[in-house]
């Protein structure tokens, strides 16, 4: 998302040239008074009137789809939580900005060792906590540290298991030194894994906040929306409203309903796109269509064993280990005929865990093109004529309508498809993500450049390729440029593998009010950032 407060960054950051491995090694941001102004108000001589008008509050309500089930966003696998805090309420070392840049944020410099084994960090002095505490680099330690050690989502500790120390240098200066060399590691940090909490507020995380950002939460209904105000005593350039809501919404039509009858102010993600007509008037509204990191995926049970003796084995259909059994069902499906009948022909078909704005993609979507006639021979070959397999999608607008699509295509090549809708995020969870009792899934994976799940043999796929796994490994030690052409090798590798079914990448379709500013095309991070957001 866009990056934040641009007023101070604005011609401000500078950053030094990379080491000899192609890694970032500085980023850099000056600091900018604002004491003089404060000075001069309050010298002026001129004291409010105690019976001025108080000003209106300055509001903005959002319309969302995904409602997270706790205030911690590193408690759960599903991006819900991050899109509404990340940046917003929970700050991160760097951040990603609307260009799918690094950018200093609670870090204001940063150096990299020759060897890309050590990170040193610069905090930004005046950064603090929503209580008034600093944000100390012994914070950011313990963070790191609750990561690891502590029981959160299982993808955050396997972005952090790469740490093997840090180092309290001094209050403001934190050393991280990395068993190997990461090129992918720093913009990890700038997502949800990277989220410094007060560490005071570790106990209580899932139900209150503990942040550093511009806004704190003062409300949460579960099912209804949660409610965030602007934090009085905020360490850098404050938001420009006072009050901030996301309201969260299961039918994508009430949603649309409700921006029509003006009770919304912005909807973060259209999630029906057929009705973008509805829209159309720019005296009411206004369009913002880009892309997102989102995959929208069939993932497959691929049935191999987890490393990890505390995950269940799960429970998935034999026949899915057979590799002609996953080109059939991916031929099966006319991806662009999907597109066009669930999601408006909005959104681009991919053929592997890659989006356009990632530095490795390839468009592999002809590797496997429809061919029901081929995916019958395949399955006859496999001697599996007749399958049933059970497809459990997220409960979710996408998703629900892409399984129904593919429930009447792949019952065209003899694959007979249960569907059980899965109420998202708990219930999908605790079924296919935990336990992995599925066949088929479909669910839209936003975490930017997240190829390397497929490398995890106790993610809920199920996937277990050492060849991949290596390929993976050696791109992220190797130079910026070694990443990006290894996990391009890598894409090809689980693409020809047909490790899962990828249908396209999710739209960024948002509409607004006339006169908001700030929304970026592209969802480049998990945040719905409202820190560059104004109203005319």
């Amino acid at each position: 998302m866009a990056g934040s407060r641009q007023a101070i960054l604005e011609g401000r950051v500078s950053t030094s040239t990379t080491h000899a491995r192609g890694v970032l090694r500085r980023g850099a941001v000056a600091l900018v008074a604002a004491l003089a102004l404060v000075t001069a108000a309050c010298s002026s001589g001129v004291s409010p009137s105690s019976t001025a008008p108080a000003s209106p509050a300055r509001t903005l309500v959002i319309g969302a789809t995904a409602e997270p089930t706790s205030l911690d966003p590193t408690a759960d696998a599903a991006a819900a939580g991050s899109q509404a805090l990340l940046y917003n309420v929970y700050e991160t070392l760097v951040k990603v900005d609307a260009q799918g840049q690094l950018r200093p944020l609670l870090a204001q410099a940063w150096d990299v060792s020759s060897d890309g084994l050590t990170y040193t960090f610069q905090l930004n002095p005046l950064a603090k906590f929503s209580d008034g505490s600093q944000v100390t680099a012994d914070a950011v330690a313990r963070n790191i540290a609750r990561i690891k050690q502590e029981p959160v989502a299982a993808k955050l500790k396997t972005a952090m298991a790469v740490v093997d120390s840090t180092k309290v240098i001094d209050t403001d200066t934190l050393s991280v030194t990395l068993s190997r060399p990461s090129v992918n590691w720093l913009y990890e940090m700038a997502s949800t894994a990277g989220i410094v909490m007060n560490p005071a507020g570790f106990a209580t995380a899932t139900t209150a906040t503990a942040g550093s950002g511009p806004l704190t939460v003062t409300g949460w209904t579960p099912g209804d929306s949660i409610v965030l105000s602007k934090s009085p005593g905020y360490w850098g350039t404050p938001v420009r409203f006072d009050e901030v809501t996301f309201r969260y919404f299961k039918d994508p039509n009430a949603m649309n309903a409700s921006m029509l009858s003006d009770q919304l102010d912005i909807i973060s993600n259209l999630q029906a796109p057929e009705s973008l007509a509805q829209f159309s008037d720019p005296s009411r509204f206004s369009v913002v269509e880009g892309t997102t990191n989102g995959e929208v995926v069939m993932g497959i049970n691929n049935g191999g064993a987890p490393t990890d003796p505390s995950v269940p084995a799960g429970t998935g259909n034999p026949a899915l280990a057979d590799v002609r059994v996953r080109k059939a069902i991916t031929m099966a499906i006319d991806k662009q005929a999907l597109v066009n009948t669930t999601w408006g022909g909005h959104g681009k078909v991919i053929g592997s865990m890659s989006v356009p704005t990632d530095p490795y993609f390839e468009d592999l979507s002809g590797l496997y093109p429809y061919n029901p006639t081929e995916a019958k021979r395949l399955l006859a070959e496999s001697g599996h004529s007749r399958l049933t397999l059970r497809l459990k999608p997220a409960a979710l607008p996408y998703a629900t309508k892409a399984a129904q699509f593919i429930a009447a295509q792949l019952q065209d090549v003899g694959i007979t498809v249960q569907v059980e809708e899965l109420q998202f995020p708990a219930r999908w969870r605790e079924t296919v993500y935990d336990r992995a009792d599925y066949d088929l899934t479909i669910v839209a994976h936003v975490e930017a450049r997240d190829l390397n799940t497929f490398a995890n043999p106790n993610y809920y796929w199920r996937y277990h390729n050492p060849d991949f796994d290596a390929l993976v490994t050696k791109a992220d030690a190797g130079t910026v440029s070694d990443y990006a052409s290894g996990m391009k090798q890598a894409a090809r590798l689980l693409a020809d593998d047909a490790a899962a079914v990828w249908l396209y990448v999710l739209p960024n379709i948002v509409v607004t009010k006339p006169g908001i500013t700030g929304v970026p095309r592209d969802a480049q991070s998990l945040s719905f950032d409202v820190t560059t957001i104004a109203r005319a």
